[in-house]
């Protein structure tokens, strides 16, 4: 990508002058390389004029107008038209006075190149109309003998202007292949970018989702435990407290595996950031709602789960199970006790509805944050074209309600 600068810089020239190289018309370096052009043109006139016999050898006239012709050269990038005629000034009664004509012919052949590479196929067309018009009318008068001459004049004067159009139309097109290159390279590189960005938020969402369950959990259960020793001592129930501890087990079990399937995806990742869609494993669905079910009543909610049978996508399943997973976490942590959830998943038209509501009551946690459950779970729902409803019910306790298209062509994050 070292090269980006300069192929802007091609790309986004002026569509009525293309770059000359790689100097700007006008500037230093432009008319420092045109000067050494002109002079070296000028040692190749005088080379023709001492060597050829197409007229008579220049004398002081001749050599002053051969030479000051090739000075207009010095500015043909930036002013293209004027030095024509400055050109054409020179030459003209050069020619006029039958001095060497070959010699003449390189500086005007430049002028009039310069003229077709620097402008559009209309002002060439123009230019061309004019100089060859002027060149028949003015050798008809003088010589009108001479008519192969002239037919060999004009057949270069427009060679010439055809090749000026060509080179300037196959510029522009290799200047727009560049340019599309390079939007092309600022797209991949973008795409990488918003992928990356994307897998990062999804990764960060699995992670809370993980976490906050099974952390929630353990601490439920451990709070049995502890009052299961602490509530009698002297009849110490094992049975209960063997019970309690065997679910802090599975939970911690059943969160080391999902901490490692998510930490397999980001090892998986690509040179880019971002892993392939296969690397990622299978995504949550609709059967493993009875195990979140089942963990919920662990740490003593009452948990209805009411899954008609539907035909879900892979990522609209995800994303239910990762609402119901979050929406269970709130409410074991913040229902209180006595709680009841029901968790009811059906399918309505093309969606998949799904809705969790609990009947508890909201417990004071003076150092609890404010978190992204519920920000999470509404990302989720948009993830796969869905929408997201929470807030506390008129009855009392917490409801969450979303609706999830079956057609849905998103990915799970």
């Amino acid at each position: 990508m070292g090269d980006t600068p300069q192929v802007h810089q091609r790309a986004s020239a002026p569509p009525g002058l293309p770059a000359f190289g790689r100097a700007a018309p006008g500037s230093r370096r432009a008319l420092r390389d045109d000067a050494l052009f002109a002079a070296a043109l000028a040692v190749l006139s005088a080379v023709l004029a001492v060597f050829f016999e197409d007229g008579r050898r220049p004398d002081l006239l001749g050599w002053t107008l051969l030479l000051c012709a090739h000075v207009p050269l010095v500015w043909r990038r930036s002013r293209p038209l004027l030095v024509l005629l400055a050109v054409i000034a020179f030459v003209a009664p050069y020619h006029a006075t039958d001095y060497t004509h070959t010699a003449a012919v390189p500086v005007g052949m430049v002028a009039l190149y310069t003229v077709a590479v620097s402008g559009r196929p209309r002002r060439a067309l123009i230019t061309g109309v004019l100089v060859v018009g002027v060149t028949l009318t003015v050798n008809a008068s003088m010589e009108p003998h001479q008519v192969t001459e002239v037919l060999r004049i004009s057949g270069w004067i427009v060679s010439v202007l055809l090749l000026g159009v060509y080179v300037r139309i196959h510029r522009q097109y290799v200047a727009s292949v560049l340019e599309r290159a390079e939007r092309a390279e600022r797209t991949r590189e973008e795409e990488a970018r918003r992928r990356v960005a994307e897998e990062r938020l999804r990764v960060a969402r699995d992670l809370h989702d993980l976490l906050a369950h099974s952390i929630t959990l353990v601490g439920v259960q451990t709070s049995v435990a502890a009052h299961v020793l602490a509530a009698d001592p002297e009849r110490l129930d094992r049975a209960a407290v063997a019970k309690a501890l065997d679910d802090i087990a599975d939970t911690c079990r059943a969160a080391r595996g999902e901490l490692r399937a998510t930490l397999q995806v980001l090892r998986a990742a690509g040179p880019g950031g971002v892993e392939a869609d296969e690397t990622r494993g299978p995504l949550p669905g609709l059967d493993g709602l009875a195990d979140l079910a089942a963990a919920a009543r662990t740490s003593g909610a009452e948990v209805e789960l009411a899954v008609r049978d539907v035909g879900a996508p892979p990522a609209v399943g995800a994303a239910a199970y990762r609402i119901v997973q979050e929406a269970l976490t709130n409410a074991v942590r913040h229902g209180g006790p006595g709680l009841t959830i029901r968790v009811g998943i059906r399918e309505e038209g093309a969606a998949l509805r799904v809705s969790v509501t609990d009947d508890g009551r909201a417990v004071a946690e003076p150092s609890h944050t404010p978190g992204f459950g519920l920000v999470g779970m509404r990302e989720r729902a948009r993830s796969v074209g869905g929408t997201l409803e929470a807030g506390p019910r008129e009855g009392g306790g917490f409801g969450v309600s979303a609706v999830l298209p079956l057609a849905a062509g998103g990915t799970v994050l």
